[in-house]
């Protein structure tokens, strides 16, 4: 690239506001991460957490059944379970029949579940619960995530956290630094060439920068150590279920040594205002299917051992089933925590079905305290950044 190009991008760059473009997403594609697990790889004993977003609001009555308890009969007498279709956990709970890869998790004790999670002054909308869950702030609407929060508290590298997937969720964004997006749509190795060419260009350091200039080339040395660390790793081919191949594609960096601590991927389609059975058994089963392989092949890994899932919706739902043998938006459900470093079981008192908020479930474990312990036993982080003060662990790793 010419000299006076390249200034005279920059000049525009830094004219956009040099801040601004260093907390813009960094994409990274498949060409590209083994040299940052090369250079500097995922250190041995480093924990690593990959969080898994259901969006619409699964119902978690229905995932984790209460069917010893009347009071669920008598709320959904056509919805409910009986219990000998229930993957029964203890005389009163047990999981819908499509988790038998995590029922076999909880009798290995590498599954924990959070039981009657949720926040103060509960929303129904979809866009506000899942934005309180994202930025960890029920009581007013804040520009960052959780993860996000961590990633400006602790440096500026650009792969500590990677979303599977080009568009960011709110929680892996900061006020600095974000997330990198993970595109997993093949480059041409002509293109690849190119962009990589311009991108060498563009952060190369120059004595007449500006310092506004030299923070974009900054930013460009970011976005290039970013794009050349996914070389060796390879996208799932044939996968049918999209949340298993943004695991697979997480596995494959995980092994590879990638010094990623976070990874966030997510499955849609858990708005089960109709006909919810056979919605729900389907979308279960899609993340037992994923989640279970992903975790088995991760037990074995050297880094992999070390992994920590969460799975978490933005809402459960109504206790009642309504008049189309669905349910609508609620309040508190369960939180899944699942690996080799989790001591399974229950977490959490499990809510009344009886003494309700106007039809909704009582919350009795505030989410933050699941953030708090996976920021403080996975990340390893100082998690008041990201939760605030006043949180407390709970014991599952």
């Amino acid at each position: 690239m010419p000299e006076i190009n390249r200034r005279k991008f920059l000049i525009a760059s830094a004219g956009a506001g040099a801040a601004g473009l260093l907390s813009t997403p960094v994409a990274v594609n498949w060409p590209e991460l083994l040299r940052a697990a090369q250079d500097r790889p995922l250190a041995d004993g480093a924990g690593v957490l990959v969080l898994v977003t259901l969006y619409g609001g699964n119902d978690g009555i229905s995932t984790l059944i209460p069917y010893g308890d009347n009071a669920y009969h008598d709320a959904r007498p056509e919805l409910a379970y009986a219990p000998n279709e229930v993957l029964q956990l203890d005389s009163q709970l047990g999981l819908n029949p499509a988790l038998k890869g995590l029922a076999q998790l909880w009798t290995q004790r590498q599954l924990a579940i959070v039981r009657g999670v949720g926040y103060p002054q509960p929303d129904h909308s979809h866009f506000r619960s899942m934005d309180i869950w994202q930025t960890a702030s029920p009581a007013e609407p804040v520009s960052t995530g959780w993860i996000g929060r961590w990633l400006d508290a602790t440096g500026d590298d650009p792969l500590r956290a990677v979303n599977i997937g080009p568009v960011l969720p709110p929680l892996a964004v900061g006020e600095k630094y974000t997330a990198a997006a993970l595109s997993t749509t093949r480059v041409p190795p002509k293109q690849a060439d190119r962009f990589d060419t311009i991108m060498t260009a563009l952060g190369a350091d120059d004595p007449s920068d500006t310092p506004a200039m030299a923070a974009v080339c900054k930013a460009y040395r970011a976005a290039r150590t970013a794009n050349k660390t996914f070389e060796s790793v390879k996208p799932a081919s044939g996968e049918h279920n999209s949340l298993a191949a943004q695991l697979a594609t997480v596995a494959a960096a995980v092994r590879a040594g990638v010094p990623t601590r976070v990874y966030t991927v997510q499955l849609g389609g858990f708005d089960t205002h109709a006909n919810e059975r056979a919605t729900q058994q389907r979308q279960l089963q899609t993340l037992d299917e994923a989640v279970t392989p992903f975790l088995r092949d991760m037990a074995g890994d050297r880094h992999g051992k070390n992994v920590v899932l969460m799975a978490y919706s933005e809402f459960g739902r109504r206790v009642a089933a309504n008049a189309s043998q669905g349910t609508d938006h609620g309040t508190a459900g369960p939180v899944f925590i699942a690996g080799a470093p989790v001591k399974g079981g229950f977490y959490g008192e499990e809510p009344s079905l009886s003494n309700l908020d106007r039809g909704d479930l009582k919350y009795s474990t505030d989410f933050r305290d699941v953030y708090h312990e996976l920021l403080s036993r996975t990340v390893g982080t100082d998690p008041t950044p990201s939760v605030g003060t006043g949180r407390k662990s709970l014991g599952f790793v």
